[in-house]
C-alpha cells in the first residue's frame, strides 16, 4: 500500500463537482471524441473543468478532481453516476425504465428509485468508448496539484439496476464479471497514463443488505477482478446514497458497521465514507478498521447547503482522530458536490481546508 500523499491530514474531496452555470453543453450519450469535434463544447470542457479546479485549488485541496463535467444533467442530480456507462457499454438501451425494484420500495426509498430508474439490457457486454484516461490526462494537464481520477458507478452497483431482456448475460452474477473486465481495463488504462490515485465509486457495497450475506464474497471478488494489477493508490467510496440530498433508508441498513468487517481484505488502500451527514455517528467503529488500510472520512455534509465552520469540521476530525492514527487519515466530503450550487460548493470545501489546518496546527505545531 502506497500513501498518495506525504501531507498529514492531507484533503481531497470525492469526485463531482459543482457545474459552472455557463457550461451548457451535454453529451447525451456521445463517445466524448465525437462531441468535443465541436470546437465550442471542446473549450468549453477545457474551461469548465480548468474553472473547477481553480476552485479547489483555491480551497487549498492537497488533491483535486476534474468535477467530473463529463456527467450530464440527468435524473437524481448525478444521473450519470449510472448513466454515463449505460451510454456507452454496449449491450445496454439508452432508455431508462422504470427501476426493476421500485414494486418493493417502501419510504423515501420510494423517491430514489423513482429518479435512479434501470436500463434494459438488451445484447452482449461489449467494450464502448469510456476515455477515463483521456479526461484524467486533460485535467492533470491544467494543474500541477495532483488530480485523483473518480470512477463510478462500478459493476456490483451497476449490475443491479438492469432488467434482463436479451443478450447472453442473464443475472446479475455474470453481468458484474463482465463489467468488471471492462472497468479494470479503464484502470489500467489510467495508471499507465500517469494516474497515481484513482477513486473507485460501487455503492454495490450495500447488497448484501437486501440480497442476504451470501453476497459479501460476490461483492469482494467484484472489486477484487476491477482491481487486479493496478498499483495505483486505489481508494473505494461507497456512500449512503444521494438523490438531491436524500439518503437512501433500506439499502444502508445499520450502517457501515453492518457491512464493513466483510471488506478488510479487499484489494483497496483505502476506504471512503461517510461521515459528516450523520454528525460522526458510529465513529468508534473506525477503531477496528485493520492498520493497512487507510481511511478516508468525509467531514462535510453535501446534502445540505449549510456552509460548515473550520470549528465545526475540526471538531469533526478530532471525533475521528480518537479511533484512528492521524497518518492513516485523509479527509474528504461525503460525498460528490454536483448537486450543490457552486457558492456554496467552493465555501464546504474552504472549510474542509481550514478545519484540517487547525487540527494539523494541534498535532504539530505548524
Amino acid at each position: 500500500m502506497s500513501k498518495w500523499s506525504e501531507q498529514l491530514l492531507p484533503t481531497t474531496m470525492v469526485g463531482s463537482y459543482s457545474r459552472p452555470r455557463w457550461f451548457r453543453q451535454q453529451l447525451q450519450g456521445r463517445d466524448v471524441l465525437d462531441a468535443f469535434k465541436d470546437f465550442e463544447h471542446h473549450e468549453a470542457y477545457l474551461d469548465a473543468t480548468s474553472s473547477v479546479i481553480r476552485d479547489q485549488e483555491h480551497a487549498g485541496l492537497d488533491a483535486v478532481t476534474d468535477g467530473q463535467m463529463w456527467f450530464d444533467d440527468l435524473h437524481m442530480g448525478i444521473g450519470s453516476f449510472f448513466w454515463y456507462w449505460f451510454e456507452r457499454i454496449g449491450g445496454f438501451d439508452p432508455a431508462m425504465v422504470t427501476h426493476r425494484l421500485q414494486s418493493r420500495a417502501q419510504g423515501r426509498d420510494r423517491f430514489a428509485m423513482e429518479e435512479a430508474g434501470s436500463a434494459r439490457l438488451v445484447g452482449p457486454i461489449e467494450p464502448g468508448p469510456l476515455r477515463m484516461a483521456y479526461l484524467w490526462s486533460l485535467a492533470q494537464a491544467a494543474t500541477d496539484t495532483p488530480v485523483k481520477a473518480g470512477v463510478g458507478a462500478g459493476p456490483a452497483q451497476l449490475s443491479g439496476l438492469v432488467h434482463f431482456e436479451g443478450g447472453p448475460v442473464k443475472d446479475r452474477f455474470e453481468l458484474s464479471q463482465a463489467l468488471a473486465e471492462l472497468f479494470n481495463q479503464e484502470l489500467l488504462d489510467l495508471q499507465d497514463a500517469g494516474c497515481s490515485y484513482i477513486q473507485y465509486e460501487d455503492l454495490g457495497a450495500w447488497t448484501p443488505n437486501l440480497t442476504g450475506p451470501g453476497d459479501f464474497p460476490w461483492v469482494c471478488d467484484t472489486v477484487n477482478r476491477v482491481m487486479h494489477g493496478v498499483h495505483s493508490h486505489k481508494a473505494w467510496h461507497f456512500c449512503l446514497g444521494n438523490a438531491w440530498g436524500n439518503r437512501l433508508d433500506a439499502l444502508v441498513q445499520g450502517g457501515y458497521g453492518a457491512i464493513l468487517p466483510h471488506y478488510y481484505d479487499v484489494d483497496v488502500d483505502e476506504l471512503v465514507l461517510d461521515f459528516a451527514c450523520r454528525e460522526m455517528a458510529d465513529a468508534e467503529l473506525l477503531s477496528d478498521v485493520p492498520e493497512h488500510l487507510d481511511l478516508g472520512i468525509g467531514v462535510i455534509d453535501v446534502r445540505n447547503l449549510e456552509i460548515e465552520q473550520p470549528e465545526q469540521v475540526a471538531q469533526r476530525i478530532r471525533t475521528v482522530l480518537q479511533h484512528v492514527a492521524p497518518e492513516r487519515l485523509t479527509l474528504t466530503t461525503d460525498c460528490g458536490m454536483k448537486q450543490l450550487p457552486r457558492p456554496v460548493a467552493k465555501g464546504k470545501l474552504q472549510a474542509l481546508v481550514a478545519g484540517a489546518a487547525i487540527v494539523r496546527h494541534e498535532l504539530t505545531g505548524a
